[in-house]
């Protein structure tokens, strides 16, 4: 028996993206590409921020000792 686990299914980002360029090319909704796309935006900026966050206080704790 294994006891690792994986996961290869898409998140609710990711499901989001599809379905608004699907929309986007079918004509359905006619928002620009910068929305059409705003969940890979937002999820990047996202993980940018949380990134530099912890990279700061990774700094101020090594800093002070």
């Amino acid at each position: 028996m294994s006891d690792s686990s994986s996961s290869s299914g898409m998140g609710v980002a990711g499901v989001l993206q599809i379905v608004f360029i699907v929309l986007k090319l079918v004509g359905t909704i006619s928002w620009s590409w910068l929305w059409v796309l705003s969940p890979t935006w937002i999820w990047l900026a996202t993980v940018l921020v949380l990134s530099t966050l912890l990279a700061t206080i990774q700094y101020l704790i090594i800093r002070k000792r």
